[in-house]
């Protein structure tokens, strides 16, 4: 009996291994599309985090980007670089690319893979801000007209028309160093990275395989799992043996929040939502007690303010188009018959086509749209204040002034005090002489709710 007893727990544990392995850990597929921004930052942070969290053994980025700010891109890389679950970029499907921000990510990642008639490189990082205006090259000299570069002969780099301005030098020396580094940690080609960032140089599939850029290209991401299979990789957990040959695949989709990141943070929206804010504050206060329009505006406003805390802003734009926003409210309040509304719209304008300080694909604010909300917050504050100048120049109807030289038929008989009605309403007056029911008075003056009246003689009656 005992050994019938060992004999079955031997067995047990001899196919306790077997059973361990016959379910491989689930791959966690990403997709990274459009350009790169706060909304992918979260999301595949979250998304990283989420896979270590539950035991996967693999995390695919499946890339398809022209590019994205600097600050994000770094953050998912900094991610990538602290991921204890193993991170494939994969360039996918035919077709998509990873242009600048992409390629530094590839680079990153601890595997490197790209489907056939797909592309990457062009990482030189973006102008930011207002281009330095380029100095015009030397006049040529007799002799010169065979040869025309000798007119820029002798004249420093920075002078020519066009070369690169000293900050952009910094910026290409500072991100073709960083892509170096990153090439070097993961044993790819350093060279070719440093050209992609200086030279603006791209690849497809097969050359960058032949070039040591990726390490393999694949049809789709079971064909990747498959190649895959087998690989040891260093992660910041130790390393790890993939075994993706038969691993189930989840697809894991950006969730509402960082959808709803993505919309905020796109330029256009919060401007627009800034815009919205002000609009609803200035409702409230022009109007108070709708309290709507003063809660849908305070929202807006603290999101178009959150998305832009998250964007590439210019200050001195926001501070334009604030300044233009507060012109064109005072206008409505101290009408200065349109040069407040007009200096406002110039302000928001300028401030405006300023505010998103980078020239990353998909970053910047349209000038139509700039144009169009501009035109319609011009009409609208002109037509109010036009409203407001009209109001103002209307007799007054109601209130104490309005009584004043009121005219009303006293009720009762008396001395010096008595009822009257005015404005179809009684009154008390008083007098300096006798009143008779029935005659006709004006009102000279009130205190409080007393009226001091005078009767109404017959050259009153005729004026």
């Amino acid at each position: 009996m005992v050994k019938l007893l060992q004999a079955v727990i031997i067995a047990l544990l001899g196919l306790a291994p077997s059973g361990a392995t016959a379910v491989p850990r689930v791959v966690v597929v990403m997709p990274v599309t459009g350009a790169i921004g706060p909304a992918t930052v979260d999301f595949v942070g979250r998304g990283l985090a989420r896979a270590d969290s539950e035991g996967a053994q693999l995390v695919v980025l499946q890339i398809d980007t022209p590019g994205g700010l600097d600050p994000s891109m770094r953050e998912i890389i900094k991610a990538i670089l602290a991921s204890r679950v193993p991170v494939a970029a994969y360039v996918a499907p035919s077709g998509a690319r990873a242009a600048s921000a992409g390629t530094y990510i590839l680079y990153a990642s601890h595997l490197a893979a790209m489907a056939p008639g797909t592309n990457l490189g062009a990482a030189t990082p973006v102008q930011i801000g207002m281009p330095e205006p380029a100095l015009p090259a030397r006049p040529a000299k007799p002799g010169d007209e065979r040869d025309p570069a000798k007119a820029d002969k002798g004249r420093p780099a920075d002078e020519t028309g066009g070369a690169q301005s000293t900050m952009t030098k910094k910026q290409v020396h500072d991100a073709s160093a960083y892509i170096r580094g990153l090439a070097q940690m993961r044993g790819r080609n350093a060279e070719w990275a440093e050209r992609a960032v200086r030279e603006a140089v791209s690849l497809s599939a097969d050359e960058a395989l032949a070039q040591n850029v990726i390490d393999l290209t694949a049809r789709d991401v079971p064909d990747l799992l498959a190649k895959l299979d087998g690989r040891k990789v260093t992660t910041a957990g130790g390393e790890r043996t993939l075994e993706t040959s038969a691993a189930v695949t989840e697809t894991m989709e950006p969730d509402w929040k960082s959808r709803f990141l993505a919309v905020i943070t796109d330029p256009s929206i919060a401007l627009i939502l800034m815009m919205l804010g002000v609009y609803g504050l200035f409702f409230e206060f022009y109007n108070p007690g709708f309290v709507l329009p003063g809660v849908v505006g305070a929202i807006c406003l603290l999101l178009g303010l959150f998305a832009l805390h998250l964007l590439p802003v210019n200050y001195a734009g926001l501070a334009l188009v604030l300044l233009g926003l507060a012109f064109l409210i005072a206008e409505t309040f101290l009408p200065s018959y349109g040069s407040l509304g007009v200096g406002g719209l110039i302000a928001f304008v300028i401030g405006a086509v300023m505010l998103i300080d980078t020239d990353v694909p998909a970053f910047g604010v349209p000038l139509p749209l700039i144009v169009t909300l501009a035109a319609t917050t011009g009409i609208f504050i002109f037509f109010v204040a036009g409203v407001a100048l009209k109001a103002r120049r209307r007799p007054v109807v109601t209130g104490s002034e309005e009584l004043i030289g009121s005219t009303g038929i006293v009720l009762d008989e008396a001395p010096t005090e008595t009822w009257a009605r005015i404005h179809g309403e009684q009154w008390r007056i008083t007098s300096a002489g006798p009143l008779k029911r029935g005659q006709i008075v004006r009102v000279t003056a009130r205190n409080d709710l007393t009226l001091t009246v005078a009767p109404l003689n017959e050259a009153d009656k005729g004026g």
